[in-house]
């Protein structure tokens, strides 16, 4: 009975030391806590275990790991690969800045110095069905199809992708990829609120129209080109590729969801991060009614034209 005694209080004793190592390794390096013990390759993140690494480098909560952030993964990122118990202070500033060079050049895809979560998402191993979710190969052609999406899933109409639009929305992304057999009805609720989590920036529980367009990006916002900014000349070539990207069904006008994505495009270019339904709105009336808009629920090339030389004009974003 007493043998039986000291072997269970020998398993508390050690599952408690355990317990504090991991406490320990936790504090010292977040990413060490996620390494196989034997391999010390990283080990396959839940939903909720991505989630926790973003917010625990994200410090500021802005939707980028950036500057002394980055620096503090990158460090403890590498460090945690080791065997040995390093501390992150081992890597040097030497090999970090050749370090931070390569990890830059293979996962910063916008090339914008900073890492986003999508970005984050290519470097950590994640449950599949869940990275499915990021639609990395898949990114949208334009935001004329982004906005009928929007439609689709914004089912009350309310101007936001609440809890329960967002759940069928990506269930419908599964199903798509022929995967949603393998997902139960509560790990489809987990991915929800993850998703909810990394995306709803301004922690109101739903997505607003540019968090949305952050969790399905489209290929290129073609407003962005240098033609479209400063002195440049545009040619009717150029007039004539804007209009043919967002007359999709080729009526001869845009209208509808094309309207929609074309001034979301717009919009993006002056209110970039921060923006909904209600912006666009408002952006709508405003510009179309410097164009003359005939309110017929249409733009012809004529007032495409003008916009469009109107976007030419205006001076560069730090000067306006």
């Amino acid at each position: 009975m007493e043998a039986t005694n000291g072997a269970g209080n020998a398993a508390s004793v050690a599952a408690a030391a355990a317990a504090k190592r991991v406490q320990i390794e936790k504090a010292q390096n977040f990413m060490r806590q996620y390494r196989d013990p034997e391999s010390r390759e990283l080990k396959k993140l839940s939903a909720n275990q991505f989630m926790d690494v973003w917010s625990h480098y994200d410090n500021d909560g802005n939707g980028y790991i950036e500057g002394t952030e980055l620096d503090g993964f990158l460090r403890e990122f590498v460090s945690s690969a080791n065997a040995t118990d390093i501390s992150p202070e081992a890597v040097t500033d030497t090999m970090l800045g050749e370090l931070k060079s390569c990890f830059m050049e293979a996962y910063d895809d916008n090339q914008d110095g900073k890492i986003d979560i999508r970005e984050l998402a290519q470097l950590l191993p994640m449950e599949e069905n869940f990275l499915l979710l990021f639609r990395f190969d898949n990114p949208l052609e334009s935001s004329v199809e982004f906005m009928k999406i929007w439609r689709e899933y914004d089912t009350d109409n309310s101007g936001y992708i609440e809890a329960d639009e967002l759940k069928n929305f990506l269930r419908d992304l599964l199903k798509e990829a022929k995967k949603i057999n393998d997902v139960s009805e509560d790990k489809l609720i987990e991915y929800t609120d993850t998703m909810l989590q990394v995306f709803d920036a301004n922690k109101d529980g739903r997505l607003q129209l540019s968090e949305m367009a952050k969790l399905l990006p489209v290929k290129e916002n073609f407003l962005c080109r240098q033609v479209f900014k400063g002195a440049a000349r545009l040619t009717k070539e150029d007039i004539e590729k804007v209009f043919s990207l967002y007359d999709r069904d080729g009526s001869g006008s845009i209208e509808n969801e094309e309207l929609k994505g074309f001034l979301k495009d717009l919009l993006e270019l002056v209110k970039k991060d921060d923006y909904d339904a209600q912006d666009l709105k408002a952006f709508e009336e405003t510009i179309l009614r410097g164009v003359g808009y005939d309110k017929d629920g249409k733009i012809s090339r004529k007032e495409l034209t003008m916009i469009l030389l109107t976007l030419a004009k205006m001076p560069p974003e730090d000067e306006q």
